[in-house]
């Protein structure tokens, strides 16, 4: 825990009274009242050992949000705020998806793929995309995915519900048939019902998954996550990932409309950053850490690990585990953080995460620093998030288009929502993105100083490079674990480098 001296000395450090002529107009808050402003999934990836637009009506919670700029100062210069919000240089890195001349449309499909998509939001999107590329190595015919109705939060949710299943099919027609039903006939045909083999590659699919065409009309794979190696793929396979994670796999309309509003909202506060504060109760239940938590609390979490029967590993040390940096930052932390890189308490922050756990008390350090945190329960009112409210993947969609297109986005853990968002920023021009190095902050929470921190994580805020490879030393299933994951980064693969202006690159397919 922080003393009351070291934090007051790190507020001292970046914050001084300014009269309010002086504050710049990016921090101001709107003079007018602002406009009516409008649970994650536990799909964890480990690494090498780490375990229709409505009416608008104005939320009663924002009547409450009265925040001053009169007592708000900054001790920085202009340039150095700017920099603050400043994209790394994409260094000219654009989408490049387009296939290539001996990359022809689908021949006579040998027969379909079913798949069953488990997990959350994140984890579901990543096994689809995989899928779809699946289908094209044995030529199949990919049925639309059926989505996981059996995880933690029993979200009742099909495809259609999610995504936009029409321009689904019609984005990916030229390079796998996709249909919506098994044809009539084959309901009730025997399947051949598989595990596709983790991280597989071009040869374990197209040598010994297509031979079972000649025994069977139909393939249903059981899960979807992680089951395609994410390197050492064909270039066009690899591109086709892309398009169907980037472009073919479209939130549902009625999401997009209220996710784009939502965008607005934040927007009429000013540039923001989108936080994903991986703070819930099954994530802390999961992964076993309690720091910052009462007895009381650490023992429920423990009872609820202990009682999911599919959550393997039962005893966790809470400590080991946040010295390793595997634990999602504590709210009071991230505050700490933000704070230390410079962003005034004035900042906007949208706060991507189911319920956070414990609520209040929690959040109530970060309020602290930040007062202006916003949701999508705060942004929306009751009437407009009613048709979600009870739909976990859903309401994380709306949190996913809030993220992508936030000016700087913050994860406090590098979960499949958190490696999604920075993959399709990047993508989309490498946007700035800033990875907390989570192990090494552990260490330098007891000495905080603004140098540090920034020195720290200079490295982690998005810019331009390759995929990293797997871990030296490991092998077996965590050597491809310890790799980063395809879509968390699509360059080389989806991401060109313009020699000139005026390049041919395509983004889109054909």
């Amino acid at each position: 825990m922080f003393g009351a001296v070291a934090v007051g000395a790190l507020v001292a450090a970046h914050v001084f009274l300014l009269p309010s002529a002086a504050v710049p107009d990016a921090f101001k808050l709107p003079k007018a009242s602002p406009p009516p402003l409008f649970q994650r999934e536990i799909g964890y990836r480990r690494k090498a050992n780490e375990l229709g637009w409505t009416q608008e009506i104005a939320h009663p919670q924002l009547a409450k949000l009265r925040i001053s700029t009169q007592k708000v100062g900054i001790t920085m210069s202009d340039s150095w705020f700017a920099k603050l919000w400043k994209p790394p240089s994409n260094r000219n890195f654009v989408p490049c998806v387009s296939p290539s001349s001996s990359f022809l449309p689908p021949s006579q499909s040998r027969g379909y793929l079913l798949v069953h998509a488990n997990g959350g939001l994140n984890q579901m999107r990543a096994g689809i995309c995989d899928m779809v590329a699946v289908a094209r190595l044995i030529n199949a015919t990919l049925v639309i995915p059926q989505l996981d109705k059996r995880s933690f939060w029993q979200d009742s949710s099909n495809f259609s519900d999610v995504f936009d299943e029409e321009h689904f099919i019609h984005t990916l027609a030229d390079d796998v048939e996709v249909v919506k039903k098994l044809p009539k006939e084959l309901m009730t045909a025997a399947k051949a019902v598989i595990h596709f083999r983790s991280w597989s590659g071009l040869d374990y699919y197209q040598d010994e998954i297509s031979h079972m065409w000649d025994k069977y009309q139909v393939i249903k794979a059981a899960k979807s996550d992680s089951r395609l190696a994410n390197n050492n793929l064909p270039p066009d396979i690899q591109k086709l990932r892309c398009c169907a994670f980037y472009e073919a796999l479209r939130f549902a309309p009625r999401i997009e409309a209220l996710g784009k509003l939502l965008v607005e909202r934040m927007r009429s506060y000013g540039r923001y950053i989108a936080l994903h504060l991986r703070y819930e109760k099954d994530m802390l239940a999961f992964s076993g850490c309690t720091y910052g938590l009462s007895s009381v609390e650490s023992d429920e979490l423990a009872r609820i690990r202990e009682n999911i029967s599919y959550w393997k590993v039962k005893e966790i040390d809470p400590q080991e585990q946040r010295a390793k940096g595997y634990c999602p930052l504590t709210p009071k932390e991230v505050g700490i953080f933000l704070s230390s890189l410079g962003y005034p308490s004035n900042t906007p922050i949208y706060v991507a995460a189911g319920a956070i756990y414990g609520g209040g008390s929690h959040l109530s350090d970060l309020e602290s620093r930040f007062p202006i945190l916003l949701s999508k329960e705060k942004l929306a009112s009751a009437e407009e998030l009613e048709p979600f409210k009870d739909y976990a993947s859903q309401m994380a969609a709306l949190d996913y288009i809030v993220s992508v297109e936030s000016d700087v986005f913050v994860p406090s853990y590098l979960g499949n929502m958190a490696r999604a968002v920075e993959g399709h920023r990047r993508f989309l021009g490498h946007r700035k993105t800033i990875n907390p190095n989570r192990k090494d902050l552990v260490q330098l929470f007891d000495k905080i100083n603004r140098g540090s921190l920034k020195e720290g994580n200079k490295g982690r805020q998005g810019s331009p490079r390759k995929r990293k490879g797997p871990i030296p030393g490991t092998r077996g299933v965590e050597r491809f674990r310890s790799e980063e994951a395809f879509y968390e980064n699509p360059l080389p693969d989806c991401l060109c480098q313009q020699e000139h202006e005026e390049s041919d690159n395509s983004p889109v397919r054909r």
